[in-house]
């Protein structure tokens, strides 16, 4: 939805919205996977993000910091839906990645999370979406995100 990102550039997310209408955390709470509220201040750990973006700029990768928005689905979203979604700050929206970023904060863990753009969604200038494109952009910059997936891997596994 950021008019400044293009399809193919790659999202190193840096924070989320979730508009899922529901959490994977809800019920009894296993206090051995972690504690009840886990502390969301900063779900995307700012040194595995900025690694990513100096990897991105070594490597010659198209990529920007951004906002994620998740909602539910199976759906793409209206016009004023996009409009809405850009204006409370979302760079780019999907439907998975959240649920998954609580359950691994729930744990303890450190997240990283990498979204690749394969789709335009610019309220003003929106046209239907082409699953096709949308399927071959991902796949045309897959070896990109890998290329950051392995860069973050090599540096975690080099750190002391």
């Amino acid at each position: 939805m950021n008019p400044y990102y293009s399809c193919g550039d790659i999202m190193v997310i840096e924070d989320h919205i979730n508009l899922m209408g529901d959490n994977p955390l809800i019920g009894v709470n296993d206090d051995r996977l972690g504690p009840r509220f886990p502390d969301m201040c900063e779900p995307y750990d700012q040194q595995l993000v900025e690694r990513a973006l100096a990897i991105a700029r070594r490597e010659d990768i198209i990529a920007h910091k951004g906002v994620f928005v998740a909602v539910a689905g199976p759906n793409l979203e209206t016009r004023a839906e996009y409009r809405f979604l850009r204006m409370i700050g979302a760079d780019a929206v999907g439907m998975s990645t959240i649920p998954e970023v609580l359950v691994a904060i729930h744990a303890g863990m450190r997240v990283s999370g990498l979204s690749i753009i394969t789709d335009m969604c610019l309220a003003d200038a929106l046209k239907p979406a082409n699953v096709e494109e949308i399927i071959a952009t991902a796949n045309a910059a897959e070896p990109k995100l890998r290329m950051l997936v392995t860069g973050l891997l090599a540096a975690e596994t080099a750190s002391p």
